[in-house]
């Protein structure tokens, strides 16, 4: 498969892996050892970041329309995140709560 595909299944940044996984296809077979057993190279850039929108939604506990809207649309550290989790900027704390009451699941009983 494309570098492209295993980092998106992987859930990594492309632009911040060696230039060895971006310069060859990646086998089933040693994308599913990079998933039992993450090379170092791998464990620290899911630690540490900079991580793809979907993994930076997905702490930040908002939507990827959410980070486009807010000029977020970009990969963030590790730091980064918990630095906006921390401090949390008014449009980070409306999106965590619109998502929040968006997941929540109406009570059938109470609709008759």
């Amino acid at each position: 498969m494309k570098p492209q595909t295993a980092a998106k299944k992987l859930g990594i940044y492309l632009p911040a892996t060696p230039e060895e996984f971006r310069a060859g296809a990646v086998t089933h077979a040693e994308l599913k050892q990079m998933v039992e057993n993450p090379p170092e190279w791998l464990a620290e850039l899911r630690r540490t970041g900079p991580h793809p929108r979907p993994v930076v939604a997905q702490k930040l506990g908002i939507t990827i329309a959410a980070l486009k809207r807010n000029d977020m649309d970009k990969p963030l550290t590790t730091e980064d995140i918990k630095a906006l989790l921390a401090d949390q900027p008014e449009w980070l704390r409306a999106a965590r709560t619109a998502l929040a009451e968006g997941r929540e699941t109406p009570d059938p009983e109470s609709a008759e």
